[in-house]
Protein backbone atom coordinates (compact mmCIF):
# COMPACT_ATOMS: atom_id res chain seq x y z
CA UNK A 1 0.00 0.00 0.00
CA UNK A 2 2.87 2.37 0.72
CA UNK A 3 3.94 2.29 -2.93
CA UNK A 4 0.40 2.77 -4.21
CA UNK A 5 -0.16 5.72 -1.84
CA UNK A 6 3.24 7.18 -2.69
CA UNK A 7 2.39 7.60 -6.37
CA UNK A 8 -1.23 8.58 -5.79
CA UNK A 9 -2.18 7.26 -9.23
CA UNK A 10 -3.03 3.90 -10.76
CA UNK A 11 0.10 1.68 -10.85
CA UNK A 12 1.01 -1.62 -12.47
CA UNK A 13 2.59 -4.62 -10.80
CA UNK A 14 5.72 -3.95 -12.91
CA UNK A 15 6.03 -0.36 -11.57
CA UNK A 16 5.71 -1.49 -7.97
CA UNK A 17 8.14 -4.35 -8.60
CA UNK A 18 10.79 -2.08 -10.12
CA UNK A 19 10.46 0.37 -7.24
CA UNK A 20 10.75 -2.37 -4.61
CA UNK A 21 13.72 -3.97 -6.40
CA UNK A 22 15.73 -0.81 -5.77
CA UNK A 23 15.72 -1.82 -2.09
CA UNK A 24 15.58 -5.63 -2.17
CA UNK A 25 15.16 -8.65 -4.36
CA UNK A 26 11.51 -9.58 -4.83
CA UNK A 27 9.61 -11.69 -7.36
CA UNK A 28 7.01 -10.35 -9.78
CA UNK A 29 4.55 -13.01 -8.60
CA UNK A 30 4.94 -11.88 -4.98
CA UNK A 31 3.99 -8.29 -5.86
CA UNK A 32 1.15 -9.52 -8.07
CA UNK A 33 -0.20 -11.73 -5.25
CA UNK A 34 -0.04 -8.91 -2.69
CA UNK A 35 -1.83 -6.46 -5.01
CA UNK A 36 -4.46 -9.11 -5.81
CA UNK A 37 -4.99 -9.71 -2.07
CA UNK A 38 -5.35 -5.97 -1.49
CA UNK A 39 -7.91 -5.87 -4.30
CA UNK A 40 -9.89 -8.76 -2.82
CA UNK A 41 -9.90 -7.02 0.59
CA UNK A 42 -11.19 -3.83 -1.03
CA UNK A 43 -8.16 -1.67 -0.32
CA UNK A 44 -7.39 -1.10 -4.01
CA UNK A 45 -9.49 -1.09 -7.16
CA UNK A 46 -8.10 -2.30 -10.44
CA UNK A 47 -8.75 -1.70 -14.09
CA UNK A 48 -7.59 -3.93 -16.92
CA UNK A 49 -5.00 -2.46 -19.25
CA UNK A 50 -4.08 -4.95 -21.93
CA UNK A 51 -3.00 -8.16 -20.20
CA UNK A 52 -2.21 -6.37 -16.93
CA UNK A 53 -4.08 -4.37 -14.31
CA UNK A 54 -3.60 -0.87 -12.98
CA UNK A 55 -4.21 -0.69 -9.23
CA UNK A 56 -5.39 2.41 -7.36
CA UNK A 57 -5.94 2.97 -3.63
CA UNK A 58 -9.57 3.10 -2.54
CA UNK A 59 -8.79 5.50 0.31
CA UNK A 60 -5.94 7.77 1.31
CA UNK A 61 -3.26 6.80 3.78
CA UNK A 62 -4.69 9.39 6.18
CA UNK A 63 -8.17 7.86 5.94
CA UNK A 64 -6.72 4.39 6.53
CA UNK A 65 -4.80 5.64 9.59
CA UNK A 66 -7.95 7.31 10.90
CA UNK A 67 -9.89 4.06 10.47
CA UNK A 68 -7.23 2.15 12.40
CA UNK A 69 -7.27 4.69 15.24
CA UNK A 70 -11.07 4.69 15.35
CA UNK A 71 -11.15 0.89 15.37
CA UNK A 72 -8.67 0.72 18.26
CA UNK A 73 -10.46 3.46 20.20
CA UNK A 74 -13.92 1.95 19.73
CA UNK A 75 -12.72 -1.41 21.10
CA UNK A 76 -11.65 0.13 24.41
CA UNK A 77 -13.79 -0.59 27.45
CA UNK A 78 -13.05 2.99 28.61
CA UNK A 79 -12.74 5.24 25.52
CA UNK A 80 -12.12 8.42 27.54
CA UNK A 81 -9.23 6.82 29.43
CA UNK A 82 -7.83 5.47 26.16
CA UNK A 83 -7.88 8.97 24.65
CA UNK A 84 -6.20 10.47 27.72
CA UNK A 85 -3.47 7.81 27.56
CA UNK A 86 -3.06 8.35 23.80
CA UNK A 87 -2.84 12.13 24.14
CA UNK A 88 -0.31 11.65 26.95
CA UNK A 89 1.96 9.75 24.55
CA UNK A 90 1.95 12.55 21.98
CA UNK A 91 4.90 14.81 21.32
CA UNK A 92 4.40 18.57 21.46
CA UNK A 93 4.38 18.64 17.65
CA UNK A 94 1.64 15.99 17.56
CA UNK A 95 -0.43 17.94 20.11
CA UNK A 96 -0.17 21.04 17.91
CA UNK A 97 -1.34 18.96 14.93
CA UNK A 98 -4.24 17.68 17.07
CA UNK A 99 -5.24 21.24 18.02
CA UNK A 100 -5.16 22.25 14.34
CA UNK A 101 -7.28 19.23 13.42
CA UNK A 102 -9.78 20.02 16.18
CA UNK A 103 -10.13 23.59 14.90
CA UNK A 104 -10.94 22.20 11.45
CA UNK A 105 -13.51 19.73 12.79
CA UNK A 106 -15.13 22.31 15.07
CA UNK A 107 -15.73 24.94 12.40
CA UNK A 108 -19.47 25.53 12.32
CA UNK A 109 -21.22 24.75 9.07
CA UNK A 110 -23.49 27.75 9.55
CA UNK A 111 -22.60 31.39 10.08
CA UNK A 112 -21.50 32.06 13.67
CA UNK A 113 -24.11 33.70 15.95
CA UNK A 114 -24.01 37.47 16.37
CA UNK A 115 -21.28 38.66 18.71
CA UNK A 116 -23.99 40.35 20.81
CA UNK A 117 -25.71 37.03 21.52
CA UNK A 118 -24.20 35.54 24.68
CA UNK A 119 -23.40 31.85 24.81
CA UNK A 120 -25.80 29.75 26.87
CA UNK A 121 -24.62 29.46 30.50
CA UNK A 122 -24.49 25.65 30.38
CA UNK A 123 -21.87 25.78 27.62
CA UNK A 124 -19.30 27.53 29.82
CA UNK A 125 -20.28 25.68 33.02
CA UNK A 126 -20.07 22.17 31.51
CA UNK A 127 -16.86 22.72 29.62
CA UNK A 128 -14.78 24.19 32.43
CA UNK A 129 -12.12 26.50 31.02
CA UNK A 130 -13.04 25.93 27.39
CA UNK A 131 -14.42 28.77 25.34
CA UNK A 132 -18.18 28.66 24.76
CA UNK A 133 -19.02 26.56 21.74
CA UNK A 134 -15.80 24.52 21.85
CA UNK A 135 -15.84 20.78 22.32
CA UNK A 136 -13.29 18.82 24.26
CA UNK A 137 -11.12 16.42 22.27
CA UNK A 138 -13.03 13.45 23.66
CA UNK A 139 -16.42 14.95 22.85
CA UNK A 140 -15.37 15.94 19.35
CA UNK A 141 -14.03 12.49 18.64
CA UNK A 142 -17.17 10.88 20.02
CA UNK A 143 -19.45 13.24 18.14
CA UNK A 144 -17.60 12.70 14.88
CA UNK A 145 -18.10 8.97 15.28
CA UNK A 146 -21.80 9.44 16.05
CA UNK A 147 -22.50 12.22 13.56
CA UNK A 148 -20.91 11.71 10.14
CA UNK A 149 -21.90 15.25 9.15
CA UNK A 150 -19.33 16.52 11.66
CA UNK A 151 -16.63 14.22 10.31
CA UNK A 152 -15.06 15.92 7.28
CA UNK A 153 -13.41 12.67 6.18
CA UNK A 154 -16.80 10.98 6.01
CA UNK A 155 -16.43 7.33 6.87
CA UNK A 156 -12.68 7.46 6.56
CA UNK A 157 -11.23 4.26 5.32
CA UNK A 158 -14.53 2.53 4.73
CA UNK A 159 -15.04 0.52 1.62
CA UNK A 160 -18.18 0.94 -0.45
CA UNK A 161 -20.93 -1.01 1.24
CA UNK A 162 -19.89 0.15 4.72
CA UNK A 163 -17.13 -2.41 5.27
CA UNK A 164 -14.02 -1.16 7.03
CA UNK A 165 -10.65 -2.19 5.54
CA UNK A 166 -9.06 -1.97 8.98
CA UNK A 167 -11.36 -4.70 10.24
CA UNK A 168 -10.56 -6.93 7.25
CA UNK A 169 -6.98 -7.47 8.42
CA UNK A 170 -5.84 -11.01 8.88
CA UNK A 171 -4.03 -12.27 11.99
CA UNK A 172 -0.75 -10.74 10.77
CA UNK A 173 -2.30 -7.26 10.66
CA UNK A 174 -2.30 -7.13 6.86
Amino acid sequence: MTRVWKWNRPVTVREVLEDLQQERSIAYTTVMTVLDNLHQKGWVRREAEGRAYRYEAVSTRAAYSAALMNDAWSQSDNPAAALVAFFGMMSEEQRHALRDAMRIVQRPEEDPPDAETPAPPEASEEKGDEKPGEKSAGNAAGNAAENPAENPAGNAGEKPGGENPASDRDATGR
